[in-house]
């Protein structure tokens, strides 16, 4: 018996939703995506005139089929399902970005989208700056911006960021800030897709929370999410996508829970949980020693406060301040041949600052850094990848970039290729794959070359429950 069968035939629906105005109604749509036929811009096809390799027999693949779908104002809809199900294929649709091959869709009302991590932002800019250019681009007069800009600062919470270029935000640091731009502005409809995956626990709840007080103000609120507690304490209703179909379609809790029982995340976390309960505690060589180690940044305005170094700075004839401020200070770590070492904390704390000492993206202002073996590190889902090239080519560019001969990448190819499981979508370009599938294959580049020591930095967080599981088993296999 399937799950589908086992489940209630329907799931109850809120009463909510029901009372609402129909904001977003899909009748059978279908996308599809044609492997192997002429690539649809110009760069693309360049790419494929002068590449050597042959073209692809072609092969319609279908990213979403027979969706059907109606949602109103007062719900929290959340969508689910593993990587490569259709989820942020149907955010696009959603939001005009991809035309429906089949079916109809009706929209009713405003839409306003966080797709993805900082879209849009510009790093050299200011957090304050990057407010008033996303909320233009977004259709918002400037007047209307200022009216709610305070607002926005105080929710995004980057406190004496706002003025620094933003360059030098952690990726939890932009999910902050886009999440608060996007809300502060109250649209019919708000698409979240994956932004949510990098923020802290205390910014998630935040976040839900404030999803809950858009739909009771008859908004409509969909989030994209492999956070299944998240789906059930905030949503009113979630869609399980598998497949690029809908799987359920309900009740939050009940939906999210038939998600996770299901037959291949079960089994993952099985096999996952042998590996994890049976590891020793390792004693090797240190690989890894920290000593006093400090990153300083300098930022500037124009009050500094009491207690901060600060120090005369001409700049266009004007006298201005300069405050240095400390994002690491007298650090201190060893890690030994054989341990799996977490870094938490809250958004801000350092964490990134510390993963791109280690890696040599940032240099020391104070102690040092010895490290005893060959570096790799993967330090945000897609890093490297070039987004006109195939999930093959990308495979060689990332491993030549990490040192590895391409002898070395041809003989590991078929195994990374079939631990990220895009088989399928191999020979695509990358633009075509969601932010879970380049989690996917930059991680099984990454630990399928046997690094001495490895880093990642939340590359993890937009991957499925299944995946994860996945992750850790090969971590563990690292370290045996």
């Amino acid at each position: 018996m399937s799950l589908v069968s086992a489940l209630p035939p329907t799931f109850p629906e809120v009463a909510d939703a029901s009372q609402g105005q129909l904001l977003l109604e899909a009748v059978n749509v279908g996308v599809k995506y044609n492997a192997g036929k002429k690539r649809e811009d110009l760069q693309s096809l360049a790419y494929g005139i002068f590449s050597r390799r042959r073209r692809q027999k072609s092969e319609v693949r279908w990213a979403l089929r027979h969706i059907d779908l109606m949602a109103s104002a007062g719900e929290v809809l959340g969508i689910i399902g593993g990587n490569g199900a259709g989820k942020t294929t149907l955010c696009r649709v959603i939001c005009g970005l991809l035309r429906p091959d089949t079916g109809s869709l009706r929209i009713d009302g405003k839409i306003s989208s966080l797709l993805s991590l900082g879209v849009g932002f510009q790093a050299e800019l200011s957090g304050r700056d990057n407010i008033l250019l996303n909320g233009m681009m977004l259709g918002v007069s400037r007047r209307e911006l200022s009216a709610v800009l305070p607002d926005i600062i105080e929710f995004a919470g980057v406190g004496r960021f706002i003025d620094q270029p933003l360059k030098h935000y952690s990726s939890g640091m932009r999910a902050r800030l886009g999440f608060s731009v996007a809300t502060a502005l109250e649209p019919d409809i708000l698409i979240i897709d994956e932004a949510l995956s990098v923020g802290d626990l205390e910014f998630s709840e935040k976040a839900g929370r404030k999803m809950r007080a858009l739909a009771e103000k008859a908004k409509l609120v969909i989030v994209v999410t492999h956070q299944l507690p998240f789906v059930e304490r905030y949503c009113s209703r979630a869609l399980w996508l598998a497949d690029g179909q809908v799987k359920a379609n309900g009740a939050a809790v009940e939906v999210a829970r038939a998600y996770a029982n299901s037959r291949a995340i079960g089994e993952a976390r099985k096999k996952s949980a042998v590996v994890t309960t049976t590891k020793p505690v390792p004693h090797g060589a240190p690989v890894i020693e920290v000593r006093h180690l400090g990153i300083q940044f300098t930022l500037r305005r124009n009050k500094a406060p009491k207690n901060t170094d600060t120090t005369p700075l001409i700049q266009h004839g004007r006298l201005v301040k300069k405050e240095c401020f400390w994002a690491l200070r007298d650090i201190t770590l060893t890690v030994k041949e054989g341990e799996i070492v977490g870094i938490i904390g809250p958004n801000g704390a350092g964490k990134t600052t510390l993963c791109q000492a280690l890696s040599g993206i940032l240099k020391a202002d104070q102690g040092e850094i010895l490290l005893g073996g060959a570096l790799t590190a993967l330090l945000t889902f897609g890093t490297g990848f070039h987004e006109q090239l195939t999930g093959r080519d990308n495979v060689y560019l990332n491993g030549m970039m990490m040192g590895i001969s391409k002898g070395r990448l041809h003989e590991v190819y078929d195994e990374i290729v079939q631990f990220s499981g895009l088989e399928r979508v191999i020979d695509e370009p990358v633009k075509h794959y969601s932010r879970g599938m380049r989690v996917r294959l930059g991680f099984s580049v990454a630990t399928t070359v046997n690094p001495d020591l490895l880093i990642l930095d939340e590359a993890l967080n937009v991957g499925d429950i299944a995946f994860d599981e996945k992750a850790s088993e090969r971590i563990q296999e690292l370290i045996t």
